[in-house]
């Protein structure tokens, strides 16, 4: 089992070898809780809580840490129009992160630190650093580094250095020795939360944060650094830069993080889903109508590397394909009554997994999952009495696609349960009654013992009108939204 990944420190894919036999260490860099979470968050994380899954179902033993940023520019001046404490603003934020992605099934971290609960070691990190003379304190209380120190700076982006000193500039206020250099620690100022530091009162700069709460929990070096691909630059560069430099004498950036891996961003109209640009759905506004499985379905139909469009209509395709998938299981499951399942998984889940090793590729263990999907559909559609053969084949089905969805953190509720869910939020969403369709279907029943097969015909065609498609079966009539 060899599992492949895509390394932006590499530049291409390679194979990933534990530092540690059997065990891995993965960090991702955390929201910076100001406000609630978005559709790009929710893809953000559902892609590493895949990457999680997977490596754990291979067999290893996964520490995964994920961050909140809690002490930020944008978190004091979002507390500031409020008229809120910062840190008590970000931590109602961030209790709102953890509903949300709940709600979309990814795993709780191991570890989920926060900066205001880490300033000793960011401090500690600083004086390091300052001790080592990669940092200065101009002596206003505030502390940069100085990267033009640190040889491989450009190494994680490969941008070119003299670029990035003719982009660089010296905001007001700013002691800096070189354009480039970046702030460790800042002086506190009236209205920001401070700490105490033997630069004087202040509060740390964004990417040493990072940097400290990934030592103390994962120690140095740690095997998967992880993030959305516009922390390649400045802030994952800069992780590196004051990173290595605290840590190594030769200074090579495989001695913070081995790999590093980044997720590409959700589109509206071609632009990336984001606060500052406005054009962004938030994951409870989301929920309202739609289902939070659907969504991670959703987000998982393209490679994470590519980017990805969104839409309502996309998702409620998504809500459709999910409702399918779960059919398909329910009428598996009443074949499979009293069937075993035996055996080795079947060669389609094999190769979903031999899909997820190949740098966690969910769009293509999606399609592998509909074409078995598919065919479990025939199986289950086979007229007459179902000989032995078929239950055991079902009930093998039913596994592995409970244990390939598993690794994707989907189809693991009880199918009866997640259709009634998808189709309550499908009537809300259409603004149907249910009671209304519950009291035509009696009358069609009604029609239909009475044999006035005219009257069942047209009440049928008006549900069907209101997008409600009716299933006749053994044990009465059950009904969805289309």
């Amino acid at each position: 089992m060899a599992i492949q990944i895509h390394d932006t420190l590499a530049g291409e894919k390679v194979e990933l070898h534990p530092i540690v036999p059997g065990k891995i260490g993965l960090y991702a860099c955390g929201p910076t809780v100001y406000d609630h979470a978005h559709v790009g968050h929710a893809r953000c994380y559902v892609v590493w809580d895949v990457v999680v899954r997977h490596l754990r179902a291979r067999g290893l033993e996964v520490r995964y840490v994920r961050n909140f940023t809690d002490v930020d520019d944008k978190i004091i001046a979002r507390a500031n129009e409020r008229g809120e404490e910062p840190v008590a603003m970000a931590a109602r934020f961030a209790d709102s992160f953890l509903e949300d992605m709940d709600a979309v099934g990814c795993l709780r971290p191991d570890a989920a630190p926060r900066v205001s609960g880490s300033i000793p070691g960011i401090v500690a990190l600083i004086e390091r650093l300052v001790t080592r003379g990669f940092a200065y304190a101009p002596g206003n209380g505030d502390v940069y580094y100085a990267v033009r120190k640190f040889p491989a700076y450009a190494r994680l982006s490969r941008r070119n250095l003299d670029d990035l000193i003719a982009g660089a500039r010296v905001d007001p206020g700013e002691s800096k020795r070189d354009p480039l250099d970046f702030a460790l620690w800042k002086a506190a100022k009236p209205g920001e939360p401070a700490w105490d530091s033997p630069w004087g009162k202040g509060r740390p700069g964004w990417h040493i944060e990072c940097s400290a709460m990934t030592l103390e929990h994962l120690g140095a070096p740690f095997d998967i650094h992880t993030g959305g691909k516009d922390l390649v630059f400045p802030h994952h560069t800069n992780e590196i830069a004051q990173s290595v430099a605290a840590l190594s004498e030769g200074l090579e950036p495989e001695s913070f993080a081995r790999h590093w891996m980044h997720n590409n961003f959700v589109e509206i109209d071609h632009q990336k889903m984001s606060k500052s640009l406005g054009n962004f759905f938030t994951v409870k506004d989301l929920l309202v109508r739609h289902d939070g499985e659907a969504l991670r379905l959703l987000l998982m139909g393209t490679h994470y590397r590519n980017p990805i469009s969104f839409t309502d209509t996309l998702l409620a395709d998504a809500e459709r394909r999910l409702a399918y998938l779960y059919e398909t299981l329910e009428k598996g499951d009443q074949v499979a009554a009293g069937g075993a399942a035996a055996g080795e998984p079947a060669p389609w889940a094999e190769a979903a997994r031999a899909a997820l090793d190949d740098d966690f590729n969910t769009a293509a263990v999606l399609g592998i999952l509909a074409d078995a999907f598919t065919a479990a559909n025939a199986t289950a559609d086979r007229k007459g009495k179902t000989p032995p053969p078929d239950r055991e084949e079902m009930a093998r089905f039913g596994r592995d696609a409970r244990a390939v969805g598993a690794e994707l953190g989907i189809l693991q509720r009880e199918p009866a349960a997640a259709l009634l869910a998808l189709r309550e939020k499908a009537v809300a969403r259409r603004g149907i009654d249910p009671a209304a369709v519950e009291a035509r279907i009696a009358e069609r029943t009604a029609a239909r013992r009475a044999k006035d097969f005219t009257r069942s015909d047209t009440l049928r065609d008006e549900l069907l009108a209101m997008g409600v498609v009716l299933q006749d079966g053994p044990a009465g009539t059950t009904w969805k939204v289309e």
